[in-house]
């Protein structure tokens, strides 16, 4: 990363400060775990569920997920190639050039989802002038930033049927999108904007889907997004890229969270847009789904000076970007158990030839496809038949334990990857509580050809960063204190 330089225009009024197109050094969102009191009053009786309901849920989830990531993959593809003179995806690492400014950062807590049957992460986000309070689903797999929204609308509360809005009617900062506009027609085409234009000036519309019988319909528009520094300090980011959404379809959009914080890559999504202020990084550490009340952790954009790293334990591969959009993929090359690497077609791991992986904070298992699946279960398998079975639907493998179960005798899982960087998730990632005295091999078959996925099970207990302009990701176990 380029070396500090002080070249932003900084205007302070009222405690805020706006910064021009330069470089500031770190922003960061706070993830707190599920349990958090600060979500408990948006919890229903009916949300409340035992673990293994909640795994069933995930479970459910991310069939769903499966779906939309290939259904996605092949329609953005149709998509980027239709769009005439359009933004091809290629954000690539000449965008990533410029000087880092400053040592401040910003603050905004994420919350872990699975409470409420969802394995996702939550962002509170302040969207609007004057700025408005709403819950974003954080997902590395979506790159449209959308809220629940009223606009132009006559005698509408901020809440109506239980859910909460953004009403763009009371924000001074939002500009809708002319759906005559070239960025509509061409830009906005791979997030599924539509040809309807009665008029010029209409704004333009979305139908983005993510899943069969889940989606978001509304129109696009540019706001401000306001964050705060370490310093202490609160900072607007104007001509941010939403989403005003006015239909949704799914019970994956409950009154639980408000809309979808588009962490995914493409050249108009959340992430590419601080990026261009904050530098090329971006970097996350995910709680443990069974982590004590108000365990905490962060999202960070810029360089991270927060989580609990030791930096000689930084591992890193090549970041495949904007070869699989929007989602993040990495070159991985095998799998060990016990240190012995399984003999998996290396086709299985090539992009090229319709195979690949990607991380995925809206998956919560590990996906793999069926030739990678059936040698990890099946090795797995093996170092578990001392213990006695258990028969729980979703899973291939399932086993009893009682509280002497020393995970001490269930051999490493390793993932491998191009460069010599191998990933050691701790056992109770792949070897999941899913009731009590019940634990299972956390993950899923999916078809062959197709993608495997490294999901927020598997990702947990560790430092990621990913460097777009540099295109690496790394990693380190860590607390996420």
């Amino acid at each position: 990363m380029s070396s500090l330089l002080l070249l932003a225009l900084l205007v302070s009024v009222n405690g805020f400060m706006s910064i021009t197109p330069a470089f500031c050094d770190t922003m960061r969102f706070e993830m707190i775990h599920r349990h958090s009191p600060e979500l408990s009053g948006r919890l229903g009786a009916g949300l409340q569920k035992t673990r293994l309901e909640q795994v069933r849920e995930l479970v459910r989830l991310d069939e769903q997920r499966t779906q939309m990531i290939y259904h996605r993959i092949g329609q953005r593809t149709e998509r980027r190639k239709d769009a005439e003179g359009g933004a091809d995806g290629q954000i690539g690492a000449a965008a990533w050039t410029g000087k880092v400014i400053g040592s401040s950062g910003a603050s905004v807590p994420m919350f872990s989802g699975s409470f409420a049957g969802e394995g996702l992460y939550f962002v509170p986000f302040r969207v609007g002038t004057p700025a408005q309070n709403v819950l974003l689903v954080a997902d590395t797999g979506s790159d449209l930033t959308w809220m629940n929204c009223i606009h132009g609308c006559r005698n509408c509360g901020r809440k109506v049927d239980r859910r909460r809005f953004f009403n763009a009617d009371l924000s001074s900062s939002f500009t809708t999108i002319p759906c005559l506009s070239r960025m509509c027609k061409n830009d906005l085409a791979v997030m599924f904007s539509l040809t309807d234009c009665p008029k010029p000036l209409n704004p333009c519309k979305y139908d983005y889907s993510y899943s069969s019988g889940q989606s978001a319909q509304g129109f696009f528009a540019n706001e401000s997004v306001t964050v705060r520094l370490t310093n202490g300090r609160k900072m607007k980011i104007h001509h941010v890229l939403v989403g005003c959404t006015q239909t949704t379809q799914g019970q994956k959009f409950s009154n639980v969270v408000d809309g979808i914080l588009g962490l995914g890559y493409s050249p108009n999504s959340f992430a590419t847009k601080v990026l261009q202020v904050f530098g090329s990084k971006f970097s996350y550490c995910l709680v443990d789904h069974l982590s004590p009340r108000n365990v905490s952790n962060y999202l960070v954009f810029g360089r991270n000076h927060i989580v609990n790293v030791n930096p000689p334990e930084m591992q890193y591969t090549e970041l495949m970007v904007g070869k699989v959009l929007p989602y993040y993929a990495v070159n991985v090359i095998g799998i060990s158990i016990g240190g012995v690497l399984l003999r998996i077609p290396l086709s299985v791991w090539n992009l090229d030839k319709n195979g690949g992986t990607i991380l995925d904070s809206g998956t919560s298992l590990t996906l793999l496809v069926e030739p990678a699946y059936r040698l990890v279960i099946d090795a797995l398998k093996v170092a578990l038949i001392m213990y006695k079975k258990a028969e729980v639907p979703e899973f291939e493998v399932c086993i009893k334990v009682d509280k002497a179960f020393d995970e001490g005798l269930v051999p490493r899982l390793g993932i491998h990857f191009a460069g010599g960087a191998r990933l050691l998730p701790p056992v109770k990632s792949y070897l999941i509580d899913v009731a009590d005295g019940i634990k299972c091999l956390g993950f899923r078959s999916v078809f062959w050809p197709g993608i495997s996925v490294i999901g927020n099970i598997m990702q947990q207990n560790f430092f990621w960063e990913l460097d777009l302009r540099r295109e690496r990701v790394g990693f380190a176990p860590s607390s996420c204190a």
